[in-house]
């Protein structure tokens, strides 16, 4: 059998397998494999084609409907006939598929023949027909309007700004950034008991003006006492927590050293 059609046509094996299908007017789900392939076999046979990667696309094509038609050559075994997949079942898939994706590229270059035909010209609106503004009547617009047609006007804005409000949302307080961080506070507190014989413990809490302050205040004590530049003490159980500097005396020390030396 002669195939009138030329390598150029076709845009791949699918493309090829395609055209056969459509030639002899079989249907696609039930693909006469042997006919087919027996068709396709003598197309690649009368292939010249310099381009190896496009010429080993069609061999595959090729292997493929040979192995599928030895599958369903062989004898099949009362077991697995019911369970056993078609073995066209991919190839059927991945022709619907090309097909489809074949049609969509054909009616997207319709489209862009169609385009090209389309003529387009900038705007030549006069000035004055383009700032032309239509005077408004206010008696006109407020023609036959009531206090009662008004008021229902209103009621019905109203309502919908109440139905846009979240009730779950609109109670969440504002997140407000802290200007105040940990180091910084800790250099607070160093230069404001530095020099001092104690300070209260509990006036620097309470002389903080937010809840957060107040965290990080303790936690630069925290901080402080372990880098060993303040000590606490307690002179009675329950009594007052006093803060210490130990930068004087680190001072003090390293001045009799320096003195000793000498």
């Amino acid at each position: 059998m002669e195939i009138e059609y030329k390598l150029q046509v076709f845009e791949g094996p699918l493309d090829l397998l395609l055209h056969l299908i459509e030639k002899n007017k079989v249907d696609i789900y039930d693909i006469p494999i042997v006919i087919i392939t027996e068709q396709y076999l003598e197309y690649v046979e009368q292939m010249q084609e310099n381009d190896m990667d496009v010429m080993s696309e069609f061999l595959v094509m090729a292997a493929t409907l040979i192995r599928i038609k030895s599958k369903m050559l062989l004898p099949k075994e009362e077991k697995e006939e019911e369970e056993e997949e078609d073995p066209r079942a991919e190839l059927v898939r991945r022709l619907l598929e090309y097909k489809m994706y074949k049609y969509a590229a054909l009616e997207l270059k319709d489209m862009e023949l169609d385009a090209s035909y389309h003529l387009y010209k900038k705007p030549t609106i006069p000035k004055e027909v383009e700032t032309y503004k239509e005077k408004i009547d206010p008696a006109v617009l407020v023609d036959g309007m009531t206090l009662n047609k008004l008021n229902d006007i209103f009621q019905s804005i109203m309502r919908k700004q109440v139905e846009k409000v979240d009730p779950i949302r609109s109670k969440f307080g504002t997140i407000e950034k802290e200007e105040i961080n940990i180091e910084e506070r800790m250099l607070q507190i160093r230069e404001d008991v530095r020099g001092l014989k104690g300070i209260s413990f509990r006036t620097l809490l309470e002389a903080q003006p937010t809840r957060m302050n107040i965290i990080i205040t303790f936690m630069s004590i925290l901080e402080l006492m372990k880098i060993g530049a303040i000590t606490i003490r307690q002179e009675e159980i329950f009594g007052d927590i006093v803060i210490d500097s130990l930068d004087e005396l680190e001072a003090h020390y390293q001045e009799a050293e320096y003195g000793a030396g000498y």
